[in-house]
C-alpha cells in the first residue's frame, strides 16, 4: 500500500531547501526553542542536518533517506530532528561546521550533527548513505549506535560534548601573540602557495577542485611584488583551464561550483551567486594583468549569465541554481552527440563536437558536459584563413544550442537575496562596468544596492536575508563587510552620495556590533544575536573570502577616504590578530594575505577633478595598471560638502582636469600630466 503523502512542519518555511524537505516523513523542525524544548523535555539527543537547496549530495541523501519510510520512523523514535539552511543561517553553520572539522577530520554538505539537548555536539558525520558502503557505515547503524550511546553511556557523550564545546570556546577566546609582518613574509607565503598548485593542469592540489579564486587574487597581488615567471605561469595555466573546462558553462556562461577531477572535466553542477562575483573579478584583474582579451570574454559570458538569469526585475541577485533537474544531476547541461547534430545539422555539429570534445560515447553517463577541446588558436593554427569563419559558425552553434537547452525543465532556482552574496556581486559588477565600458553592469549594481537599501537595511541594522516578500534574520559580520566594500566599489564607479552613505554606516555598524577590542579582530555574530555553543572570530576563507578579512579592507580604504582613525586601528588590529595564522595557512588566509599586501603598497585614492577629454586621458593613466590598493574617482570642480576628506576641496589647475594622489588626508601636488600620474602610481607602489 502507497503511503499516504503529507505535510511536516516545514511546509510553513520560507526558505526554499527547507521546503523541499516537507513532505518527508521525518517529523523535521526548524532551527528553534520549540525543538529544544521538546528535546529536553523529554531527554532526546537532536539530529541537526544542515544543507542548501542547490546541493546535489543533499538531495541525494534526503532521496535515499529522509524519504524512505523505515529510516524517517528510526528517525523520528530515537531523535528530535532539526533541519537548517546553511544560506540562512551561517551562524549554526559555522559552529558545527567547525565542529565537525575537529572531530572527523573534514567536513561538507549535508552535515550531520548529533547534539545534546543543550545544543552541544558529541557525534559528527556529512553524508551518510542508506546501508552500509564500505567503511562508511549507514545511517540506520549510525542512528541506532548513537541513540544507545546517549542512553547507556551518558556520562561518555556529555563528557564528549563537554569536550568539543571546551574546543570552540577555546580557539575562539584563545590569546594571539602579536606578529612581526613583512612584505617579505606575505612573498614567502605566496611561494608556498605556488608550491601547491598542478603544473599540468592548473589549480590547486591534484585531486577534485575548486577554483581558489581568493588564492588566485593572491597570486595576481603578488605580482606586482615580486614578479615570477613561473607563477604568471601556473595563474594563466589555472585561467585557461578553467574556462576551457567542464566547471564552465560554455552555453549559458557562468561557472559551476567545484571539478570532481584533476582536469576540471566534470563538475558539480550547482551555481552559486558568489563563485559567479568571485571568479568574474579574478578574471576581469587578470585580464588587466595579462592583456588577455579572452579573460574579458569570460567576465562578461559569467556577469551576462547573472543578469539573464540570476536577477530580480526589482534589483537584486538571486542566490543558487540547482545541480539537479527531473531527479538527475546535470541533465540540463549534458547532451549525446545525436542531441547535438539534431540541433545544428550534421556539417555544424561535427566542427563544434571537434571544438567541445563531444562523442557517441559521452563522458558522463553516455551524455557529454561540454568543454573546450580545441583552442581558438589551435583552430586558427589549423584552419589559418577559415580559423575566423569557423568561430563564427562555432558562436551561432552555441546560441542555436542555448535557445534548445532552453526547453528542457530547468533546474530549481533559489530566489532568496542573500546581503553578503549580493554585496560580492555589486562589487564585481560596478568594477567591471567601469573597466569594460559597461553602464549595463553598473546599473545592475545600483539597482541591487538600492534593493537592499530599500529591503534589507532598517533601523535595526542589516537583515541577512530576504525572501518570501520579507526581510528576515539579524545580519552577520559577513553582510555589514561584504555590503559595506560594495557601496565603495560602487560610490567608486557613480560618486552616489547614498553609496557612500551605506559604506560609511556598514563600517561604523562593525565597530559598535562585532568588534573584539580587547584581542582585535571581529566576531561573525553580532553582540546582541542568538547565543549559540560557541562565538565564532573566523579569518580563514571558506567558499567566500572571510569576514574579518573583508572588514580589514571596508575600513582602511575608509580610513584612506576620510582620514579617521578608529578606521585605520581597527583594520590594522585584524591584520595584527590573524595574519600570523594567515602566513602559515595561505590558502585559507588568502584574502587576508592581500589586505596585508594592500597594506603594504598603501591604501591610496585617486582624485580627478575637472571635464573635458582630459579627465578621461587621466582616468585611463589611472587604471593602466593593477593597483587594487588604489581607488579612483572623478568629481567635478564644485565639490559637494558632504564629500569624505580625501575628496573635498580639490581644484582643477588652470581650468586643466587635475590628479591628486592622496593617503589619508595628504595628497600629493596637482597633476595635469597623465603619463606623470601613471608614474606618481608606480612610485607609490615602490
Amino acid at each position: 500500500m502507497t503511503p499516504v503523502v503529507s505535510n511536516n512542519r516545514l511546509s510553513g518555511e520560507v526558505s526554499l531547501y527547507l521546503r523541499q524537505h516537507a513532505t518527508n516523513p521525518v517529523d523535521w523542525y526548524a532551527w528553534g526553542e520549540e525543538a529544544f524544548e521538546r528535546a529536553r523535555r523529554e531527554d532526546r539527543p537532536i539530529l541537526l542536518s544542515i544543507g542548501y537547496s542547490a546541493c546535489h549530495w543533499c538531495h541525494v541523501m534526503e532521496r535515499e533517506s529522509f524519504e524512505n519510510e523505515d529510516i524517517a520512523a528510526l528517525m523520528n523514535a530515537l531523535f528530535v530532528c532539526v533541519k537548517v539552511d546553511r544560506e540562512e543561517r551561517p551562524d549554526i553553520d559555522h559552529v558545527y561546521m567547525k565542529a565537525v572539522q575537529a572531530m572527523t577530520g573534514h567536513g561538507g554538505w549535508p552535515l550531520t550533527v548529533f547534539l545534546t539537548p543543550q545544543g552541544r555536539p558529541f557525534y559528527a558525520g556529512t553524508y551518510f548513505p542508506p546501508e552500509d558502503r564500505g567503511s562508511t557505515p549507514g545511517l540506520p547503524k549510525v542512528l541506532a549506535g548513537v541513540a544507545r550511546a546517549y542512553s547507556d553511556q551518558r556520562a561518555e557523550v556529555m563528557g564528549s560534548a563537554q569536550r568539543v564545546a571546551d574546543f570552540l570556546n577555546r580557539s575562539e577566546d584563545g590569546t594571539r601573540s602579536p606578529t612581526q609582518l613583512s612584505r617579505e613574509s606575505v612573498i614567502a607565503a605566496v611561494d608556498g602557495l605556488t608550491g601547491i598548485m598542478d603544473a599540468e593542469h592548473g589549480g590547486f592540489g591534484k585531486g577534485a577542485k575548486f577554483p581558489g579564486a581568493t588564492c588566485l587574487t593572491l597570486l595576481l597581488d603578488a605580482e606586482r611584488l615580486a614578479s615570477s615567471a613561473d607563477r604568471a605561469y601556473l595563474m594563466r595555466l589555472s585561467l585557461d583551464r578553467m574556462a576551457s573546462g567542464g566547471i564552465y558553462d560554455h552555453l549559458g556562461g557562468g561557472f559551476h561550483r567545484y571539478s570532481v577531477d584533476r582536469a576540471w572535466r566534470v563538475p558539480h553542477f550547482e551555481k552559486m551567486l558568489y563563485d559567479q562575483a568571485l571568479l568574474a573579478r579574478v578574471y576581469l584583474d587578470a585580464w588587466r594583468v595579462f592583456d588577455e582579451p579572452r579573460y574579458a570574454e569570460v567576465v562578461t559570458g559569467t556577469l551576462d549569465y547573472v543578469l539573464r538569469e540570476m536577477t530580480n526585475p526589482a534589483g537584486g541577485y538571486y542566490a543558487t541554481q540547482d545541480a539537479d533537474s527531473e531527479g538527475e544531476e546535470g541533465k540540463f547541461f549534458a547532451w549525446t552527440r545525436a542531441e547535438i547534430a539534431d540541433v545544428l545539422g550534421e556539417e555544424a555539429a561535427a566542427l563544434f563536437c571537434e571544438v567541445y570534445g563531444v562523442t557517441a560515447v559521452g563522458d558522463f553517463d553516455g551524455r557529454n558536459i561540454l568543454f573546450r577541446a580545441v583552442s581558438v588558436d589551435q583552430l586558427a593554427e589549423r584552419l589559418g584563413s577559415e580559423g575566423a569563419a569557423a568561430e563564427r559558425s562555432i558562436a551561432r552553434s552555441r546560441a542555436r544550442l542555448y535557445d534548445r537547452r532552453s526547453r528542457r525543465v530547468w533546474p530549481e532556482r533559489d530566489e532568496k537575496i542573500v546581503t553578503d552574496w549580493n554585496g560580492l556581486m555589486i562589487s564585481t559588477m560596478a568594477a567591471a562596468g567601469k573597466q569594460l565600458g559597461r553602464p549595463d553592469y553598473v546599473g545592475s549594481a545600483m539597482r541591487a544596492a538600492d534593493f537592499l537599501r530599500g529591503h534589507l537595511i532598517d533601523d535595526g541594522g542589516v537583515r541577512h536575508v530576504f525572501a518570501g516578500g520579507q526581510a528576515r534574520v539579524d545580519g552577520f559580520l559577513d553582510d555589514y563587510a561584504f555590503l559595506g566594500r560594495a557601496c565603495l566599489d560602487l560610490f567608486e564607479a557613480t560618486g552616489r552620495r547614498e553609496d557612500f552613505t551605506t559604506a560609511q554606516f556598514c563600517a561604523r555598524e562593525l565597530l559598535l556590533r562585532f568588534e573584539d577590542s580587547a584581542r582585535g579582530g571581529f566576531f561573525f555574530s553580532a553582540s546582541s544575536a542568538e547565543p549559540l555553543v560557541a562565538r565564532t572570530r573566523d579569518m580563514f576563507d571558506g567558499a567566500v573570502p572571510s569576514g574579518n578579512s573583508v572588514a580589514a579592507e571596508l575600513l582602511l580604504r575608509m580610513w584612506a577616504l576620510t582620514g579617521e582613525e578608529p578606521y585605520r586601528c581597527s583594520g590594522d588590529g585584524i591584520l595584527r590578530a590573524f595574519g600570523g595564522e594567515a602566513l602559515a595557512s595561505p590558502y585559507g588566509g588568502a584574502h587576508l594575505l592581500c589586505v596585508l599586501d594592500r597594506s603594504y603598497c598603501g591604501w591610496a585614492t585617486v582624485v580627478i577633478v575637472g571635464s573635458g577629454a582630459g579627465r578621461s586621458e587621466l582616468e585611463r593613466a589611472a587604471r593602466e595598471s593593477y593597483h587594487p590598493e588604489v581607488a579612483i574617482y572623478s568629481v567635478d570642480d564644485e565639490s559637494a560638502s558632504w564629500l569624505p576628506a580625501a575628496l573635498s576641496d580639490k581644484h582643477s589647475v588652470e581650468g586643466e582636469p587635475t590628479a591628486y594622489i592622496c593617503r589619508a588626508a595628504t595628497c600629493s601636488v596637482p597633476i595635469t600630466d597623465p603619463a606623470e600620474l601613471a608614474m606618481g602610481l608606480r612610485g607609490k607602489r615602490a
